[in-house]
């Protein structure tokens, strides 16, 4: 085979519970996640050695500068691991073309691991070794990231323990998202330092986090406005704190009609959550007349996880 695409989605966190800080230095996790078609595209070609080449897709405004090609890119940290466990070597070029954007709290240095996992999976099986199922790309991807075996999975679902712990959730109809990137990203570990910080500050200790049952309820009877009352996101009073900008931001969102806005997961990106497709067009229109943020890009979701093109 002489390459293998693969197309994988962002995600958002309708819920993100942070509890307290685990013996191993995790914290406790509720996540639910949801996939939106917002999409890097990974390709798997045949080489010499492992490469990584990294390009915006077209019309996107992805800042690609941070994003490492060398070992340290966690896409090829996954051609490393399916090449251990297929036991081939891992000569293998990864193009990606990014539209996710880079540490915007959308998973998608996840996604391109878990696109390269399904990739390089496919591009190596042959029929004198066993196939690897899509279950053993998430227990692999586990070990890579919380959030790449929900990229692996897609749709919506639940994540426990780091968050890797996934179960699917019962989703009735398509949602409609705007979202606001920004520039620059935030560091996952300093939001979560941060969060830590003024929870101590406060003198409120981290409770364990639960699936909120209004949020399960919504996405399960399709309600979009309910789904908007429901939103919540633990680390969005750290994101605000390191980046206040991101205020502006919601609050434009907000009175632009929007029915929920939060920070996607560990930010700066913001989500927007819109009644419908038109809804959505509409308000997309108007933050970006509102200069609040660097791109409006809209989605919908669930849609599926790393898929073969």
């Amino acid at each position: 085979m002489s390459a293998v695409t693969v197309r994988v989605p962002a995600k958002v966190n309708l819920q993100l519970g942070v509890g307290p800080i685990r013996d191993d230095g995790y914290h406790d996790l509720v996540n639910v996640f949801h996939a939106v078609s917002l999409f890097d595209m990974v390709t798997a070609e045949p080489a010499r050695r492992l490469e990584v080449r990294v390009q915006a897709a077209p019309h996107s405004r992805v800042a690609i500068d941070g994003v490492p090609t060398g070992e340290d890119n966690l896409a090829a940290k996954a051609a490393r691991l399916v090449a251990d466990r297929l036991g081939v070597d891992p000569h293998v070029t990864l193009r990606i073309r990014k539209a996710i954007p880079v540490a915007g709290g959308m998973a998608g240095g996840s996604a391109d691991a878990a696109a390269a996992l399904v990739a390089c999976a496919r591009l190596w099986d042959d029929r004198e070794r066993p196939v690897l199922t899509r279950d053993d790309l998430m227990e692999i991807g586990a070990g890579l990231g919380s959030d790449v075996p929900f990229a692996v999975l897609g749709g919506t679902a639940v994540g426990v323990g780091r968050g890797e712990r996934l179960t699917p959730a019962l989703t009735r109809g398509t949602f409609h998202w705007v979202f606001a990137t920004a520039d620059g990203g935030l560091s996952t570990p300093a939001v979560y330092g941060e969060c830590d910080r003024l929870r101590q500050e406060a003198g409120q200790p981290a409770a364990r986090p639960a699936v909120a049952a209004e949020l399960m309820t919504a996405l399960a009877t399709g309600d979009a406005k309910g789904l908007g009352a429901a939103l919540s996101n633990d680390l969005q009073p750290a994101a605000l704190s390191l980046r206040p900008s991101l205020r502006r931001t919601l609050d434009a969102g907000r009175d632009l009609g929007a029915i929920g806005a939060l920070v996607s997961g560990s930010g700066p990106t913001c989500a927007f959550l819109a009644e419908t497709g038109e809804d959505a067009a509409d308000l997309a229109d108007a933050l970006d007349g509102a200069d609040v943020a660097r791109q409006i890009v809209r989605a919908s979701g669930p849609v599926p996880g790393a898929t073969l093109i």
